[in-house]
């Protein structure tokens, strides 16, 4: 496979950096995988990290995995419940996390998701596809309560209605129809301390023609910048993918999960 590949996360400007992210590859396949915690220091760190590990270690067992879907919805499910297992804090709440994941295999991009951390394709200087928040700002957008710009700084835009954790009936990973993936794709996911500040336009004018490493880093500068003060915990992983890119040939899975203090 033939794709180059960075991720970053900047605290901004909380007390804890609750966002993970990671990503491994085998000779058949490259997984993409972040996480944003909640429920406050250590709790959402505990929750977004069982999210990473439950991943990782899944795709550590599959030298080829034969149905994509399934596997990041069982992964996700079982990240689920080992979040659920955890004791409960004094309110009797859980810790909860966002999660987006996407496997390629064969040239097809597969994904998932539950809560409000996103992934885009970016394809010839458009948006081809994304995820859509799983949040009431969302619902009232597609209803067209609030437009664009209103949900983009509206007061409870980070209210969530899905979500790892949490609530036991709450979770519910939503999975999107695969895509052949064409040289030059962009896969990109972030938490929403990344994306928040910006519109698509602002996306796919950064990633045009640009390193995906010299992209991500100064799209997490910007938005810190942007927030003035108040950004939230920015994380992304950026991927493109094409013959033009580096190649990864590989025997054995190779991980990398990036270290977050």
């Amino acid at each position: 496979m033939n794709f180059s590949i960075h991720q970053a996360s900047h605290i901004g400007n909380r007390k804890y950096n609750q966002d993970r992210v990671a990503y491994a590859y085998s000779r058949d396949a490259l997984l993409l995988v972040l996480a944003d915690g909640m429920g406050g220091h250590l709790l959402g760190e505990v929750a977004a990290g069982l999210a990473m590990e439950t991943f990782i270690e899944s795709f550590d067992r599959h030298a080829h995995i034969d149905n994509p879907l399934d596997f990041l919805s069982t992964t996700m499910r079982s990240a689920h419940r080992r979040i659920m297992d955890l004791p409960q804090t004094m309110d009797h709440a859980f810790p909860g996390t966002t999660c987006v994941a996407a496997l390629i295999q064969d040239g097809k991009l597969y994904w998932g998701h539950a809560g409000d951390s996103r992934l885009y394709l970016l394809r010839n200087g458009a948006v081809f596809a994304k995820t859509l928040d799983h949040s009431m700002v969302q619902m009232w957008l597609e209803c067209g309560v609030i437009d664009e710009e209103e949900a983009r700084t509206h007061p409870r835009r980070n209210q969530i209605t899905n979500c790892l954790g949490g609530v036991e009936d709450m979770f519910e990973i939503e999975l999107a129809n695969p895509v052949v993936l064409q040289s030059g794709d962009v896969v990109f996911l972030c938490s929403d301390g990344l994306c928040g500040p910006f519109v698509d336009k602002d996306l796919t004018a950064a990633f045009a023609g640009s390193p995906v490493e010299t992209v991500l880093d100064k799209l997490i500068v910007r938005a810190l910048a942007l927030e003035n003060g108040h950004a939230d915990n920015a994380t992304g992983l950026a991927m493109r993918w094409g013959n033009d890119e580096v190649a990864h040939d590989t025997e054995v899975t190779v991980n990398h999960v990036l270290e977050i203090q």
